[in-house]
C-alpha cells in the first residue's frame, strides 16, 4: 500500500514521552515533525495517586491534547496498527501508511486488567478500585472515606509497571485518612508485594517499614493478585518466591486497591520492534536508546525495554538522550549521550509528608535535593503536589526541563 504522508520524525505516542521528545526536537530547529496520538486528552498521571488521597480534585490532571501538541507539529489524530521498520512505514488504524526517515516509539504500556480473573467486572464498584485510571481514582477516595472498619488489602503486581511506588502510596495516604478520623484501629490494611522487600533501595527499604509500623500496615512479601471474587469480597494471592510453592491463599477485603499487571500494547508486542517476551516492549540499547536491529528507531518510556523504574522523572533524564542521539544519528556522528538509569520516586506518606526516592540502574542513590531524603519531609510534599505538576505542565511539555 503506498504511503499517505511521509516525515522526517515520526513519533508514536502523544504522552509525557512523546510531547517532551517532541518539543525538544523542535527546539533543536527540527521542523518537520508529527506525532500519532488518537486521544484528545493528555493526563498528568502522578497526582492520580493523590485524587484517590482525597487531596487534589480529578480534573487538575488532564488538558486538551491541542494545548500540549507543540506549535509548528504535525498531530495525526489516529492509533497505530502495526510497524514496518524494514520499510520504514507506520499503518495506522484507518489504514492510512505513513512513511518515516526515523521513528520515535513511545505510547505507554497497557494495564492488563484481565489478567487477574474476576478484577474488571468489579472495578469501581464494591469497594474495589484503582488509582492506575482516570476515571478510577475518584472512586478510590470514595471508598476510601467510606471505610469505617474491617480489611483494606493493596495491591501490587510482579513485573515492571509504571509509578512502582503508586501501589504504596495510596496504602498511607488511606490510613493516614482513617488515623485522622480516629477508625484506624477498627481497621486492618495489608500491603501485598511482589518483591522481598520494601523498596529496591535500602535505604529508602528501612524507612518505608517504619512508615508501615506506624499504620500498623501488614506487609506480605513475595505475592502477587491473581484473582477477585466479588461475590465473597475476597482476593485471592499467589506466592511467587523464588523455589517457592505457588500456593494460593483468599484474603477478605471490604476495600481492595488493586494494580494490575502491565506490559507494552499488545500491538508493539507483534510488531518486529518487540523483545521476544511476553511484556513485549521496545527492545533497545538501555544507555543509547537506540534500537537494536533498527538503527533509525528510538524508544522511551514506559514502552521501552530500559531496565529502569517507569516514571515520569527518568523520562526527563531520556528524551534528552534521545534527541541528541536521535540529531546525531540523522548527521552520521557517534552518539553523545548515555542514560544511567535515572529514575525518581516520590513517595507520599501522609498528608504533608514525603519521601523522594531517586536511584539509577544500579540503584544507587542519585540525590538532586540537598538534604536527608531518607527522612518524610513536608517541602518534599510541596514539590509533589504544587512543584513538579508545575514543571511538566509549562516546562517539561515545552522541552524546558
Amino acid at each position: 500500500m503506498p504511503t499517505t504522508a511521509h516525515h522526517r520524525i515520526l513519533i508514536v505516542g502523544g504522552g509525557t514521552a512523546g510531547i517532551t521528545t517532541a518539543a525538544r526536537l523542535r527546539r533543536k530547529g527540527q521542523d518537520d515533525i508529527a506525532i500519532v496520538e488518537p486521544s484528545d486528552t493528555h493526563y498528568y498521571q502522578p497526582l492520580w495517586t493523590l485524587v484517590g488521597g482525597g487531596v487534589e480534585p480529578v480534573g487538575k490532571t488532564a488538558r486538551p491534547m491541542a494545548k500540549v501538541m507543540p506549535k509548528g507539529v504535525t498531530w495525526i489524530r489516529d492509533a497505530v496498527e502495526t510497524i514496518q521498520p524494514d520499510e520504514n512505514t507506520v499503518t495506522l488504524s484507518s489504514g492510512d501508511v505513513v512513511g518515516y526517515d526515523y521513528l520515535v516509539v513511545a505510547p505507554g504500556l497497557q494495564l492488563d486488567w484481565d489478567k487477574v480473573a474476576g478484577l474488571t467486572d468489579t472495578l469501581g464498584r464494591d469497594g474495589v478500585s484503582s488509582n492506575y485510571r482516570f476515571d478510577l481514582a475518584p472512586k478510590t477516595w470514595e471508598f476510601v472515606r467510606a471505610t469505617t472498619s474491617g480489611t483494606a488489602v493493596f495491591t501490587m503486581p510482579s513485573g515492571a509497571i509504571k509509578c512502582a511506588g503508586a501501589p504504596q502510596k495510596i496504602a498511607y495516604l488511606a490510613c493516614d485518612w482513617w488515623r485522622r478520623q480516629g477508625v484506624l484501629d477498627r481497621i486492618d490494611p495489608i500491603l501485598v508485594l511482589p518483591g522481598a522487600a520494601m523498596f529496591g533501595v535500602p535505604g529508602w527499604a528501612r524507612a518505608l517499614e517504619k512508615v508501615c509500623d506506624r499504620y500498623g500496615i501488614e506487609v506480605i512479601f513475595e505475592h502477587e493478585m491473581v484473582a477477585v471474587d466479588p461475590d465473597a469480597r475476597e482476593v485471592e494471592i499467589k506466592d511467587i518466591s523464588p523455589g517457592g510453592t505457588g500456593t494460593t491463599r483468599r484474603i477478605p477485603y471490604d476495600l481492595l486497591h488493586a494494580v494490575p499487571p502491565q506490559s507494552a500494547p499488545d500491538w508493539v508486542k507483534k510488531t518486529p520492534l518487540a523483545e521476544d517476551t511476553p511484556v513485549g516492549y521496545v527492545e533497545v540499547d538501555k544507555h543509547t536508546h537506540q534500537h537494536v536491529r533498527w538503527p533509525n528507531v528510538f524508544s522511551l518510556g514506559d514502552a521501552g525495554n530500559t531496565p529502569n523504574s517507569k516514571t515520569g522523572a527518568a523520562v526527563r533524564k531520556q528524551a534528552p538522550t534521545v534527541v541528541e542521539n536521535l540529531l546525531a544519528a540523522m548527521e552520521g556522528r557517534p552518539m553523545p549521550a548515555s542514560y544511567n538509569g535515572y529514575a525518581s520516586c516520590p513517595i507520599t506518606t501522609a498528608r504533608g509528608k514525603m519521601l523522594l526516592a531517586e536511584f539509577d540502574y544500579d540503584s544507587n542513590p542519585t540525590p538532586t535535593v540537598p538534604g536527608n531524603t531518607y527522612k518524610e519531609r513536608y517541602d518534599m510534599w510541596l514539590l509533589k503536589r504544587y512543584g513538579l505538576p508545575f514543571m511538566y505542565w509549562n516546562m517539561m511539555l515545552k522541552g524546558l526541563a
